[in-house]
């Protein structure tokens, strides 16, 4: 069966063809305008499922930047608080060592001695309370205003703080304070309160010399402990942050539009759209019948 093909027919083919055209061009046009390559989902299903998806990776990326800047920042404050302490535990040693070798003693030698010791163990407290913004270096998950109280010790937690950097990667931010000052009787507060008294009994203090440096070994030890989790969280910003531009080239890719070849684009379709205009207004050029109808 052979179709007749009239000039109604042709003029509504070509109506939608120039139709589309316009379309094209009005679709161009905002593409130009806005840089975008995706108006509507409409514009670009997969593009839009595609952009969907790396937003959300984008959103978990972020997150897990803003928690290794959290770790990076409370492990460097910890590392800082433990060099202070090494300082001021060797200041110990070396006013033990003083002490130890300073034979008979007038009351007011000694009780400078005292002076000296108490001020360090006062200064030594002040680091086991210090803190990263409003939480406790070395009280865990605890909200409790300080770490350590002198009379009654250290704040009990037994819950450990992480921040997760990574979708199965977290980091140990907290320290707990009796791995690095010790507890009890076996603590560096214990140990000074035993050279100040053996001073005030006029006992030699030189065995007190391997106590504190017990000690000094220990609070070394939670230093590189330190190091190792803050060497970590390091590494997971530098990742984090190639990951970002990263992700940021791929949304870009699927939504951005290029300026050049927005423009490019544009002209060639305007060039097609009135081509097509022309040929079209001379190939259905109207007749006398046209008019009479």
């Amino acid at each position: 069966m052979i179709t007749r093909v009239t000039t109604q027919m042709s003029m509504a083919t070509a109506s939608a063809r120039l139709q589309a055209g316009a379309a094209k061009v009005a679709q161009l046009t905002d593409q130009a305008t806005t840089l975008k390559n995706i108006a509507k989902p409409s514009d670009d299903p997969v593009g839009t499922g595609t952009s969907m998806q790396v937003r959300k990776e984008q959103a978990a990326n972020a997150q897990y930047a803003r928690n290794a800047d959290d770790a990076v920042g409370w492990l460097a404050t910890t590392d800082s608080t433990l060099s202070s302490v090494y300082s001021l535990l060797n200041n110990v040693r070396d006013l033990t060592v003083q002490a130890a070798n300073s034979g008979t003693m007038s009351d007011t030698d000694r009780d400078a001695f005292i002076t000296e010791f108490r001020s360090l163990k006062t200064d030594i407290e002040g680091r086991a309370n210090d803190t990263y913004g409003t939480r406790n270096l070395f009280a865990g998950a605890s909200t409790a205003s300080g770490a350590y109280d002198p009379t009654t010790g250290w704040t009990a937690s037994a819950t450990a703080v992480s921040r997760r950097v990574g979708d199965d990667q977290s980091v140990r931010v907290d320290t707990p304070g009796a791995s690095v000052f010790g507890a009890g009787s076996f603590s560096v507060f214990s140990v000074i309160d035993s050279i100040v008294s053996d001073l005030q009994n006029g006992v030699n203090v030189n065995p007190r010399i391997t106590d504190v440096d017990g000690a000094i070994a220990t609070v070394r030890s939670a230093q590189a402990d330190v190091g190792v989790r803050h060497a970590t969280a390091l590494a997971a910003q530098d990742s984090l942050k190639t990951q970002s531009v990263a992700l940021e080239g791929r949304r870009s890719g699927v939504e951005d539009k290029d300026l050049a070849k927005a423009v490019l684009d544009l002209q060639v379709q305007q060039t097609n759209y009135q081509a097509a205009l022309a040929v079209t207004a001379k190939v259905l050029q109207p007749t006398l019948m046209d008019y009479l109808r």
